[in-house]
């Protein structure tokens, strides 16, 4: 699978991208991994991808709440 992903670059977070279908939000890291998140319902996805402090949304909505699987 394939997801697009957009450009962040803040908060060590240098990518992201959100398959509505599969509800999977996937990040791209600084450090070159990607992780996907599966079961991301649109509105968390959508107010991460357009927050001002993505990290801090991460860390706080998504990052313990979600079953994470590294695809890189």
């Amino acid at each position: 699978m394939s997801i697009e992903r957009k450009p962040i670059r803040r908060g060590g977070i240098r990518s992201a991208g959100y398959d509505r279908g599969a509800r999977i939000l996937e990040i791209e890291f600084d450090t070159g991994s990607i992780v996907q998140y599966s079961g991301v319902g649109d509105e968390i996805a959508r107010r991460f991808l357009a927050s001002g402090a993505p990290a801090s949304y991460y860390h706080d909505n998504i990052e313990d709440e979600f079953t994470a699987r590294r695809v890189k």
